[in-house]
């Protein structure tokens, strides 16, 4: 008993010939080299046809999360994080001690004044 071969078992409706390799066009692209201080190589694709000023200096570095830049030989350094401040900090970077002494003095005034209290 000779068995049938079904020729589109596998395949999908409207696959086209079998062993198509191309399924659509694809665009001309240039490749872009970043490295990190570590040494970390990250390559980039961008359109062929865009413009050099466009194409990024700096990207984060997937691999270790630093900047990455187009210079293997001097990667960008890594940018010195400043601690968090609080508000406090960042008021007494404005006033003077003899300032905030003033403000307190006469908001204190203010708030007796109110109550009755002078």
């Amino acid at each position: 008993m000779a068995t049938g071969g079904n020729a589109i078992r596998g395949t999908r409706v409207g696959a086209g010939p079998m062993g198509e390799q191309d399924h659509g066009f694809h665009a001309d692209r240039v490749a872009v080299a970043y490295w990190d201080a570590l040494g970390n190589e990250t390559v980039r694709y961008f359109a062929a046809g865009i413009a050099e000023d466009e194409i990024p200096e700096l990207i984060d570095s997937p691999h270790s999360g630093l900047p990455a830049g187009r210079d293997k030989a001097n990667p960008p350094a890594l940018a010195k994080n400043e601690p968090y401040k609080t508000h406090l900090a960042y008021v007494k970077e404005r006033r003077t001690q003899e300032e905030a002494d003033a403000l307190l003095d006469d908001a204190l005034s203010q708030v007796r004044e109110r109550r009755g209290q002078i």
